[in-house]
């Protein structure tokens, strides 16, 4: 596969505030790649810039090999899927869908077939004569993302798209946008702060934090083995443990010897999964229950090893243990073992 986009030591500055420090990525044709992030962190900024709504201070951006940046910005082969839909109010769907494509100067036939084809894709049949306030927030975001897909653009931007709907609808619209982009194939960049979004609908993921990329991985390389704490932390429960280290040996705070996943000498940082950790009653047991959740199809619990806390999961059907209960644990496999690297080296 060839690079669709790419972009080149982008950076963004307001005076002396820096918003983007030096970002370079890269996305294959295709590809549905999700920037994850805390706010502020300046995904939305990175998009904004794509856009052209915002003018980079530095940098390169190149799509389709050509030169992106310098082109204003109703040049850019780009279509924009919002979080508040943005939907012309006094327009029907069918005219919302048509406008953009009649603003290009797309022949009547065209665009009435590329209509159609998106209102089959999109399942917005019988909804083309209702006004944006007759619909429902996932009919208002179908018709946004069909309102994108229509113009067939290169490359096909979401900003938190699905954030302001609720839990079950964003569950089965997150579907829907995943089926989607297999059907076309367009190239797309997606941004949340949602790690269970990243997580379900991604290629690849690319972490971002104070204006920085972080690393880039597939989900399960991120979630796995991932290289910085802040990764460690963002996606995913995590405990975040110091071990002395010696070859693939490691010794945990209180005295357990681990397996690491690659070898290491000196005090170290590992990663461990509450999922990870098995637990069993035991009265002579080194950690203490201190709290314990039911979440349907997860127990989750907080141990207590002297002033250490530990996060443990386990599959919710079985019984719970009662809090103040005495437990020992076997680690499952080896731990991973994180990088020593500071914010601007792992960018």
């Amino acid at each position: 596969m060839m690079s669709e986009l790419e972009i080149r030591n982008l950076t963004k500055h307001y005076g002396e505030t820096r918003v983007l420090h030096p970002v370079s990525l890269s996305v294959e044709r295709g590809e549905f790649v999700t920037i994850l992030g805390p706010s502020g962190c300046g995904k939305s900024t990175l998009l904004r810039i794509l856009m052209g709504i915002s003018e980079a201070s530095g940098g390169e951006i190149h799509l389709a090999g050509k030169r992106l940046d310098l082109a204003p910005p109703e040049a850019r082969d780009i279509a924009m899927v919002f979080q508040s839909y943005a939907l012309f109010p006094h327009m029907s769907v069918a005219k919302n869908l048509g406008f953009g494509l009649k603003m290009k100067n797309v022949p009547k036939d065209e665009r009435a077939k590329r209509i159609a084809h998106v209102v089959d894709i999109c399942n917005l049949h019988g909804l083309l004569d209702r006004m944006p306030r007759q619909l429902s927030g996932g009919q208002q975001q179908r018709v946004a993302l069909a309102r994108a897909v229509v113009m067939q653009p290169s490359l096909l931007l979401f900003d938190e798209p699905l954030s302001n709907l609720d839990a079950k609808l964003r569950d089965s619209l997150r579907h829907d946008l995943v089926a989607l982009h297999r059907r076309i194939g367009t190239t797309s960049l997606y941004v949340t702060h949602d790690q269970a979004e990243a997580m379900a609908m991604s290629d690849r993921i690319v972490v971002m934090n104070a204006g920085r990329i972080v690393e880039i991985g597939t989900p399960l390389e991120l979630y796995r083995s991932p290289r910085h704490v802040f990764t460690a932390q963002f996606l995913g429960q995590t405990n975040l443990l110091t071990v002395e280290a010696s070859g693939t040996g490691g010794r945990l705070p209180w005295g357990q010897v681990i397996t690491l996943d690659r070898p290491a000498t000196g005090t170290a940082q590992v990663s461990l999964r509450p999922e990870n950790i098995a637990i069993i009653a035991d009265e002579n047991g080194v950690a203490t229950v201190s709290s314990v959740a039911f979440l349907g199809a997860t127990l989750f619990y907080t141990m207590e090893i002297g002033t250490l806390s530990l996060k443990v999961s386990q599959a919710g059907g079985v019984d719970p243990l009662s809090v103040g209960t005495r437990v020992s644990f076997d680690l499952a496999g080896p731990v991973h073992l994180l990088d020593h690297l500071p914010m601007a080296e792992a960018a």
